[in-house]
């Protein structure tokens, strides 16, 4: 598999005006570097608005950006200006709800709070995009719970998977990809 390309959109209406550091963008950005071995190609921050959401979505949904990976920070919660969720479902064109199913189920063991992100995700183009809570611990906890998932859901993505190990899979189009588990 090539290198991932990924973003990281902080939504932060406090970051945007630069009232605080933003810490959460830069946290994601070095996962995955560091344990996706992804290349960071874009980090902006946008405030809390639905319309500026979107449109660094989509302009970093275009198939000439090349990006696999776009993960946002911020916005997915139940504050009134949390508008994160409906921003990128505007973007989405094929919800996948059962990755962020399985981000809070996975850090349900960490805190129950995490059932209190709206966080969603999915595919735009190429793109599969990831919602996630604020804080650096919720957004670190959540990205942790899916870094295991992500390579091949992207290599999927790309065209790149044919078969996901059906035991008769003979490769026509794509690889096919045996799982142990």
């Amino acid at each position: 598999m090539s290198e991932i390309r990924a973003a990281v959109l902080t939504v932060s209406d406090r970051c945007s005006r630069g009232e605080t550091e933003d810490t959460s963008g830069p946290a994601l950005a070095a996962m995955l570097r560091d344990r996706l071995g992804a290349e960071m190609v874009e980090a902006a921050c946008v405030p809390d608005e639905v319309q500026r959401i979107e449109r660094a979505l989509r302009g970093w949904t275009q198939p000439e950006r090349r990006i696999d990976l776009v993960v946002t920070t911020g916005g997915t919660g139940l504050a009134p200006r949390d508008v994160t969720p409906e921003a990128a479902m505007r973007v989405i064109e094929r919800p996948h709800a059962g990755l962020m199913e399985l981000a809070r189920a996975r850090c349900l063991g960490i805190t129950p709070r995490a059932y209190l992100s709206r966080g969603v995700a999915g595919v735009a183009g190429r793109t599969l995009i990831v919602t996630l809570p604020g804080s650096v611990r919720g957004a670190t906890e959540q990205l942790g719970a899916l870094l295991d998932v992500l390579p091949h859901a992207v290599e999927t993505l790309r065209g790149e998977v044919q078969d996901d190990g059906r035991p008769d899979a003979k490769a026509t189009t794509g690889r096919v990809v045996a799982h142990g588990d």
